[in-house]
């Protein structure tokens, strides 16, 4: 069942169009890696499926019971956001708001969510540690937790290993593919990590400034643009 689908898409940034022609299906249990250079439109289509950026032209539809404000959104981190100085409790309760609404107080609910959650990632011996005390992998499985805690249908990633050595990269993305697989949530990444186009993703979105390849990761792998983006990797 198809949980995103965008009909040609138009977006721009400041007036300017960054990418056009976009049309494509994400559909329940799908795991799908976009991938394109810098400057591709790919952080500003990442802004229109959560809501936060109108499409000059085309449409962006859900299906599924999904809405925008139920994707499990992990964005790029930046220095001050690695600096938060809350407990990781704190920091993954927090993923609660956009999935059950402002309120004064967490309920029972949203707390053994967030439990839950923390202990699926592993961290659930760090919820009393400052989130700034954490290295960069411990960082990321909490900002994992806090994405799953607002939903259970579907996680938008943003370049999740940026900045990570390949070794807790991996293991990052051993989690991911392991909620996937196992857990049965749709995946939507952004990344430039070849690896992760080549073992774990489904289907391919290449972007440059237009849409160049929509498919399945096989057809990727076998079409000119792969070929020519992976270097032959996809080979190897």
């Amino acid at each position: 069942m198809a949980q995103i689908r965008c009909t040609d898409l138009t977006l721009a940034y400041d007036g300017v169009t960054v990418a056009d022609g976009i049309d494509f299906t994400v559909n329940a249990g799908d795991y799908l890696c976009i991938v394109g250079e810098n400057g591709s439109g790919k952080s500003t289509l990442v802004r229109a499926l959560l809501g936060l950026k109108a499409p000059t032209s085309g449409s962006i539809t859900f299906g599924d019971g999904l809405t925008a404000k139920e994707i499990g959104y992990l964005p790029q981190q930046t220095e001050i956001q690695r600096d938060f100085p809350a407990s990781v409790r704190e920091v993954v309760l927090s993923g609660c708001i956009g999935r059950f609404g402002h309120s004064l107080f967490y309920t029972k609910l949203q707390k053994d969510l967030a439990a839950y959650h923390m202990e699926r990632m592993g961290i659930a011996d760090l919820a009393k540690k400052c989130y700034r005390e954490l290295s960069g992998g411990q960082q990321q499985r909490v900002r994992l937790a806090r994405a799953l805690c607002a939903t259970g249908k579907l996680l938008l990633l943003d370049e999740p290993t940026a900045g990570l050595d390949p070794i807790v990269s991996r293991e990052l993305y051993s989690l991911i593919e392991h909620l996937h697989k196992t857990e049965k949530i749709t995946v939507v990444m952004v990344s430039h990590d070849l690896e992760a186009v080549m073992h774990d993703a489904s289907h391919i979105l290449h972007l440059k400034k237009k849409q160049l390849f929509f498919g399945t990761r096989e057809e990727y792998l076998d079409s000119e643009i792969g070929k020519t983006f992976l270097g032959g990797a996809g080979n190897a």
